[in-house]
């Protein structure tokens, strides 16, 4: 930096320091040691530095802190590792039988054996934070759990938020997890500070976080009262590939917290599952004195040589849950009964309610589900309900109070006809839905519309249901295709609409155009029964819209998640004319993207030739090695996985407590093998993952020979020898809710 005084770089070196080390103490330890005033006049002469001399700032400076920028968009990324969601039991009878189940996976343990790291389960939004070398370079949201939005510069502000970890053995890449959220104290002066300036009220302090971090003008981001509650990792590398030299999840607590970040105080070790359901209940019955929203704890097996032997499923870890806390409940006036027709035709019944605050959450409607839990519940508009957030989330209606009935009360009639057209509803004998089978019912293609751009289905951003009800009203469009051949000039003519939100709007679609994933486009689409995870599988296994249409239920049944009520309505969605009719439009306007994932994946099922080539395999019950491991294992032998029972498998492999998939194989005239056959099998061939031992197992068998009375009584006793250590990319030491 050749042309700054030597004292001034001094100077600007020591301000940093001192700077960072009050704000630490201030935000994070709450011990302020200096006055804001002292503290203000530090920071005025390190902003005058860097003023006079810009070659003096660096990305950890204090004052990259005071936000301004406004940002285009916030674009996705991919997370390294995913971050995942959480499984949740809601007593402690279910705490009991989690335990159980975690224990029967770690052979030669009970479940008294096994230590817990427990937390508040805080209620905000979740945010992976990203070091490299120390410094602070990117933060995402959690997003879909393999994406989330980039809110980097928003998260810069954050006042808690280190720009450099603290303290030694820093890694060269650490990416941490945790919560961004608003204590009720800062919340209720935040909606103080709305109030007298008539802006929008903030429903709750999550809603208030979460929208906070994602706005496009930093300085707003910045006025709002966040903080950032570390709970775990992501992906962690230390220098010369050291291995991270953490043992449990209290260790990597204790990390976090010496990095300089802030971390639940009521965060402790229990070591039984007793002294967790003796925790759950202590923090309910204090948690109304608690400074911060949550909604239950969330407890984590500490050590994590168990949580890799537990894996994951498909949407969450084995060796956490959450341990949901009873929903808080309120008392208010049914005052009708309105039926909303939902994309598929359901006809819903929503309870309008006499607006109630429930768990610091204003409550005006809840959804009644069906007619028959209608019925159920007996209730009559005019009725004093009982009214909970269920999972702190959703609104319920719990039960009427029959007693204070004043007999002005009315019962309620389910509608023959959709409310909306007219045309007659329908019920299957197996279902408890009305629907309304009429394709061209305005609610139908207008929810469609509307699930096409929302989050669940593209996630166009700035595009919601407010415009998209505009647009049908004025007959502008009719269908999701129509979006994309929107003019300039179709838009200005809506209320509000001017020439730059106009450009957004536009851009804003081209954007999903061109760089939609195929797995966004099946969410968009809206198949029955099709999830995010149903889309994710399928989306690896065929290219594109043309490859899946083709599919037939038997081959759609070769996908991981899908049995034959899923596959089934696929079929039937692409054989439907209308919808044929749409996807030539989609492909025509160039939205089909195609899938990289299931090319490559095709590719790696051409190229590996192993003992199991060809065969198709399915898993079920309690293995001694995690579910991942075991599909990685029989992949790597040339086996497809799959997770739905059919003519086609080859091998059905069991654990403990099989279920009805042992009988249906038996049926079927499916091979059924042991867990130890599975074993023998790989070894009997030389199986070997990648530089690794074959597994050891206690018997070789044919691979034509059925499973003995013995196996099946017993299925996994004798796999119980060995674990194979399998390639590791990096640590997924971490909790996400």
């Amino acid at each position: 930096m050749s042309g700054i005084p030597k004292e001034k770089l001094q100077r600007a070196t020591e301000l940093r320091q001192i700077l960072s080390y009050h704000s630490w103490h201030y935000h994070v330890q709450d011990e302020p040691e200096i006055s804001d005033y002292e503290y203000d006049a530090l920071f005025k002469e390190l902003v005058a530095l860097e003023t006079e001399y810009p070659e003096l700032l660096t990305p950890d400076s204090p004052t990259q802190k005071v936000g301004g920028a406004v940002l285009k968009s916030l674009p996705s990324r991919e997370h390294s590792l995913r971050m995942y969601s959480l499984d949740n039991v809601f007593n402690t009878a279910e705490w009991v039988e989690y335990a159980q189940r975690s224990a029967k996976l770690l052979p030669g343990h009970m479940p008294g054996d096994l230590a817990f790291w427990v937390e508040p389960k805080m209620d905000g939004l979740a945010l992976e934070l990203i070091y490299e070398k120390g410094l602070f370079i990117a933060a995402l949201t959690r997003g879909d759990g393999m994406s989330g939005e980039v809110v980097t510069e928003n998260v810069r502000t954050i006042r808690n938020v280190p720009l450099r970890l603290r303290g030694e053995n820093v890694p060269d890449l650490l990416e941490v997890r945790g919560e961004v959220v608003i204590t009720r104290e800062d919340f209720a002066a935040l909606n103080e500070k709305q109030r007298q300036s008539n802006a929008k009220l903030f429903a709750n302090p999550r809603n208030a976080a979460a929208g906070s971090v994602r706005q496009l003008n930093t300085s707003v981001t910045r006025s709002r009262p966040l903080r950032f509650i570390a709970y775990g990792i992501g992906l962690v590398e230390f220098p010369d590939d050291q291995p991270a030299p953490w043992k449990t999840q209290q260790e990597i607590f204790q990390a976090l917290a010496s990095y300089g970040f802030s971390v639940a105080p009521e965060a402790k070790l229990c070591a039984t599952p007793q002294e967790v359901a003796d925790y759950y209940g202590n923090l309910e019955r204090i948690r109304p004195q608690l400074a911060f929203d949550i909604d239950g704890v969330v407890a984590k097996l500490s050590r994590l040589d168990w949580q890799e032997q537990l894996g994951f499923t498909s949407h969450a870890p084995r060796w956490a849950v959450a341990m949901k806390f009873p929903a808080e409940q309120a008392k208010t006036r049914l005052l009708d009964i309105a039926i909303q027709v939902g994309r598929t035709g359901v006809l819903t019944p929503l309870a309008v309610l006499e607006p109630v605050s429930v768990g610091g959450v204003l409550v005006s409607s809840a959804t009644l589900h069906n007619e028959d839990e209608l019925r159920a519940k007996d209730l009559r508009i005019g009725d004093l309900v009982i009214v909970q957030r269920a999972g702190d989330v959703i609104p319920e209606v719990v039960a009427a109070l029959p007693e204070e009935r004043t007999g002005s009360e009315t019962i309620f009639h389910f509608p023959a006809n959709c409310p909306v057209c007219g045309h007659k509803a329908h019920r299957e004998p197996d279902e408890a839905a009305w629907r309304c089978l009429n394709k061209l019912c305005p609610a139908v293609r207008r929810q469609t519309v509307i699930h096409f751009v929302s989050k669940a289905g593209l996630d166009i951003q700035g595009i919601g249901e407010k415009w998209i009800v505009m647009l049908m009203d004025k007959e502008i469009i009719r269908t999701p295709a129509d979006l994309f051949r929107l003019k300039k000039l179709d838009l200005l003519g809506l209320e509000r609409m001017g020439g730059k939100l106009a450009d957004n709007f536009l851009q804003a679609l081209e954007k999903a155009r061109t760089t939609s994933s195929l797995r966004r486009l099946i969410c968009a689409l809206g198949i029955r029964h099709v999830g995010e995870q149903t889309a994710r599988n399928l989306a690896e296994k065929y290219c594109n819209l043309d490859e899946l249409g083709a599919a037939d239920v038997a081959d759609l049944q070769q996908v991981d998640d899908i049995g034959p009520e899923v596959a089934a309505s696929i079929v039937d969605f692409f054989a439907d004319q209308g919808n044929r009719e749409l996807l030539t439009q989609l492909k025509e306007l160039g939205l089909w993207p195609e899938s990289a994932a299931a090319g490559d994946n095709a590719q790696k099922a051409a190229t590996v030739q192993g003992p199991l080539s060809g065969k198709t395999i399915l898993f079920t019950g309690a293995l001694s090695i995690s579910r991942t491991e075991a599909k990685q294992l029989a992949e790597a032998a040339g086996a497809k996985v799959v997770s739905a029972l059919s003519k086609s498998v080859d091998y059905l492999v069991i654990g403990e407590a099989a279920g009805s998939k042992l009988a249906k194989a038996q049926e079927l005239g499916v091979t059924v093998l042991a867990e130890h056959s599975f074993q023998a099998l790989l070894n009997q061939t030389g199986q070997m993952m990648a530089g690794q031992p074959a597994m050891q197992a206690t018997a070789q068998v044919d691979a034509s020979t059925d499973i003995s009375e013995a196996d099946i009584t017993d299925a996994s006793s004798a796999a119980k020898t060995a674990k194979s250590n399998l390639p590791k990319t990096g640590m997924q030491g971490s909790l996400f809710e």
